[in-house]
């Protein structure tokens, strides 16, 4: 049977790829950090999914699975010698961990004169995720073994766009591994990222410019999110769907979704047939009462997702560069520097920060927005006005 290696065991972990490669008929070992997952695991030789939607609830049950500790690396290094395809979701902030066993595998690959390649599925947040993995593993891989690394290899950027809410605690506790998710299945793979011929994997989409999808994905559909969470905070709302029932927000979303599309468009022609049905989809996913998703999981971390080239000002930016008036996302902005939710550590860090020195500060500090830039006027002016419901 062929075998898949996957490393984590979190929510796209066993919630996404796990499904993908179950039902393409591979056996499955995930390298997991936590022991208690691990142990499950192993115990059990499957776990639950089920698809959540306004249709109902599908359960499945995904076996042909076992893990490996994370911290065993001559037991992970084996499992991957002997892989047919592997992949990653286990955060941007733990793959220093992984480098290290990748190498490791990949020597014992060389070793036994495996000559079949083997391409490393990328779904970590990260930017030129192929470059960073190539460099990284090398760190941790003897020279000898670069240039069999170069030409077997493959390391395959992706763009995760798959839901996973969490799991609520009275389900959580009777199943542990049981995972929760929305019905939408596609990912988008660099075809230029692999090595030999692609896998016949149901969900695989190859596109030639995974640097396009990767703009779609924060500048549409994290985008999206941001302004139903942002403005769903500011109305007193719980869930997500809720945001994007209400009329008002629902006319934003589209003002924002509308100017950030325009000059995605405009920069990526070729997205132009595929963005409206994009668009539309992502509205209805939103709108998902099954995913239980929250205002507050969404609007987490405030002040990263206020960053320069984050969902909010990267695509006020984008919009700016190509021509595009991007009054919604103004008026989004300035919502984020409206969020204060008090069991947030960022949301308390920027009201901190705009009550002792004003929301110019977050502005100049955290955005990189000048004061001589029009936009920064535009958006004061916004919060003024929207801070008294804070």
């Amino acid at each position: 049977m062929k075998k898949a290696v996957v490393f984590g065991a979190g929510n796209i972990g066993r919630g996404f790829l796990g499904q993908i490669f179950f039902e393409a008929g591979y056996e499955i070992t995930f390298i997991e950090a936590m022991p208690a997952v691990v142990t499950n695991l192993n115990q059990k030789k499957a776990y639950p999914l089920w698809v959540v939607s306004e249709k109902g609830t599908e359960k499945f049950e995904i076996s042909r699975v076992q893990a490996v500790p994370a911290e065993d690396k001559e037991a992970a290094a084996r499992t991957l010698k002997d892989a047919d395809i592997s992949a990653t979701a286990v955060g941007v902030n733990n793959l220093p961990r992984i480098y290290p066993l990748i190498a490791c595998g990949i020597e014992k690959r060389f070793r036994s004169k495996t000559e079949a390649p083997l391409n490393i599925i990328i779904c970590e947040n990260l930017l030129s995720a192929g470059k960073v993995f190539r460099t990284e593993i090398k760190k941790s891989l003897s020279p000898e073994f670069h240039p069999y690394f170069d030409e077997k290899v493959g390391l395959v950027e992706t763009v995760v766009s798959r839901m996973v809410p969490p799991v609520p605690i009275e389900l959580k506790e009777k199943e542990p591994l049981l995972v929760l998710v929305e019905p939408y299945k596609i990912l988008p793979v660099a075809r230029t990222g692999f090595k030999g011929e692609l896998p016949e994997i149901s969900g695989f989409h190859p596109v030639e410019n995974i640097s396009a999808y990767e703009e779609q994905k924060l500048y549409i559909h994290n985008l999206g999110h941001a302004v139903c969470a942002y403005l769903g905070y500011l109305k007193g709302y719980q869930y997500i769907r809720e945001a994007v029932a209400d009329s008002e927000i629902s006319h934003r979303l589209t003002g924002c979704l509308n100017e950030t599309g325009s000059a995605l468009v405009k920069k990526h022609p070729f997205l132009q047939p595929e963005l409206p049905d994009h668009i539309a989809d992502l509205r209805h996913r939103f709108a998902n009462k099954a995913l239980g998703d929250t205002v507050w999981r969404v609007g987490r971390e405030p002040l990263r997702k206020l960053g320069p080239s984050d969902r909010l000002v990267g695509a006020l930016r984008l919009c700016r560069d190509y021509g595009v008036e991007p009054e919604n996302l103004i008026f989004t902005i300035a919502s984020a520097l409206c969020y204060n939710y008090k069991e947030d550590e960022e949301a308390a860090i920027l009201a901190k920060m705009i009550s002792e020195n004003g929301p110019g500060y977050v502005l100049q500090e955290v955005c990189k927005i000048k004061p001589e830039e029009p936009i920064y006027n535009a958006i004061i002016e916004k919060y003024n006005k929207l801070s008294k419901q804070c």
